[in-house]
């Protein structure tokens, strides 16, 4: 029994090596190590209490590795207490919009238990462990024991908890570092975001910035999506030509994948590199400019439309928009679809009546949100645009198709549903552009970020975005997304 009681606390101590890269060791040196602490504790030590305690700890360190992992599937980069802090009721949202209040709760709850489960298992495994002494596993295991300590250990034998938390300090004194060197480099150069003279070529024209969720170049390259994306493109470029219009195309690295969708659109508005939550929030607060101040100079009414938006949004008061249209501003009487909470030709048939009754040339940003998980159900595309009018008309969709619990359970029908979700968005983007955009529009369509790995396995990050087409070059890498304000300038910034 002294052996298995042993192997579990090796065990439970060995979890946090999921989170770290390398191989996993066999034997943890924390493992042995508070064992023989607390062998060697006087009876007259409350040994319950302190078995407790570290049983909370390892839980909690256990809840780490697993959020860990979620962000890992979810946002394509490892955790960082730094961040991820500010992420918990976004999290929280997103399961809740996703699988529903009871649900998400359930889920919560299924979680506390396996956590304390954990618990329970680490403090027994110390109890079981607590009348032994560590000399009666044989004196081999104590001089590996010592070899790791002393640092001269074989990959055999680590320290994963130890390593675990040590990362996150590292993480954490690195970020802020990072944090702290962008504020102050924004609040030093106060005039590195003006341009000398604004978008003078642009002036007169409506320019329409529409960010298409989850667009990534994964679409294009792997071959579970590539097949119908290209069809959708070849259509695309048919339906465009025959309209009138002219269609380049392009690649542009975005700072994230998987989510944080504000990241990439702030990366391409400011012409800064905004990859991380902190970055975005010293930007905001900075009073640095962006394309928003660069049309407002050309005598653009400057709008946002953002129908994923169903609370406060003081960003937008930031980011200086004159006009920001949110869920409850857009008047739509239909079903919400999961997390989406409008369709993505609602928005655009909504957005187009908008342009009618604005006297100006305007410039728009629009987030498209049909193509964001958990992508169930996947509507048909309207063709009587003109009698989309509240939205009424999308009730006939309301509960239909499976629920987002039931498909996430198959990986490969997810990857099915993703390229479905991207292809509505493609062809209502396409369909509105063939109706009612002239010859006096720029309208920039853009990808935000790769999917989630558990979507595809390339992280490149990349996005199609603008080649004369409707499908990018796929051989030369794409700029980074805080490239593309200068790129406008360079191209429209004088006559």
């Amino acid at each position: 029994m002294l052996l298995l009681w042993l192997l579990l606390l090796n065990g439970l101590f060995l979890i946090p090596a999921l989170a770290m890269p390398g191989s996993m060791p066999w034997l943890s040196v924390e493992a042995v190590g508070l064992w023989g602490l607390l062998y060697l504790l006087p009876d007259r030590y409350r040994y319950n209490s302190i078995t407790t305690t570290l049983a909370g700890i390892y839980s909690t360190l256990a809840f780490l590795v697993l959020v860990d992992a979620l962000v890992r599937e979810s946002l394509g980069r490892g955790l960082n207490l730094y961040l991820e802090a500010g992420l918990l009721g976004a999290g929280w949202n997103l399961l809740k919009s996703n699988l529903g209040g009871v649900m998400a709760t359930l889920a919560i709850l299924l979680l506390v238990g396996l956590l304390a489960g954990l618990g329970w298992l680490f403090r027994l495994s110390l109890e079981r462990l607590r009348h032994h002494s560590p000399g009666n596993i044989g004196k081999p295991l104590l001089l590996i024991t010592g070899l790791a300590i002393a640092g001269t250990a074989t990959p055999l034998v680590g320290s994963p908890a130890l390593a675990f938390m040590a990362n996150q300090a590292s993480l954490v004194t690195h970020t802020h570092q990072a944090t702290v060197a962008f504020a102050e480099q924004l609040r030093n150069q106060p005039k590195a975001g003006q341009y000398p003279q604004p978008l003078t070529r642009l002036a007169g024209k409506d320019v329409i910035l529409g960010f298409l969720e989850s667009y990534g170049v994964s679409t294009l390259i792997d071959d579970r999506y590539r097949a119908m994306i290209d069809q959708r493109l070849e259509s695309m470029a048919e339906e465009l030509g025959s309209a009138g219009l002219t269609v380049v195309t392009g690649r542009l690295q975005s700072p994230i994948q998987g989510g944080q969708s504000w990241l990439g659109r702030l990366s391409v508005l400011s012409g800064q590199w905004v990859h991380n939550q902190l970055a975005y929030e010293a930007l905001l607060s900075s009073n640095y400019p962006t394309l928003i101040d660069d049309f407002r100079s050309t005598g653009h009414k400057t709008m946002a439309v953002m129908p994923a938006i169903t609370q406060a949004w003081p960003e937008g008061q930031l980011l200086r928009y004159e006009h920001i249209y949110d869920h409850d501003d857009m008047d739509y009487q239909g079903p919400p679809f999961n997390w989406v909470t409008m369709p993505d030709q609602y928005t655009w048939r909504w957005f187009q009546d908008l342009r009618e009754e604005t006297p100006e040339p305007l410039f728009a940003e629009l987030a498209l949100i049909s193509s964001h998980a958990p992508w169930v159900p996947t509507l048909p595309v309207l063709e009587d645009w003109e009698g989309i009018g509240n939205g009424q008309v999308f009730e006939r969709w309301k509960g239909v198709g499976e629920t987002p619990v039931s498909l996430w359970r198959d990986a490969d029908r997810v990857r099915d549903h993703y390229a479905k979700a991207i292809d509505y968005t493609l062809t209502v983007a396409s369909g509105f552009a063939a109706r009612y955009v002239e010859e006096n529009t720029l309208m920039i369509i853009l990808g935000d970020h790769q999917p989630a790995a558990l979507v595809t396995p390339f992280l490149s990050g990349e996005l199609p975005g603008f080649q004369l087409g409707t499908r990018p070059d796929l051989q030369t890498a794409g700029a980074p997304m805080n490239e593309f304000r200068p790129f406008l300038h360079r191209y429209f910034g004088s006559l």
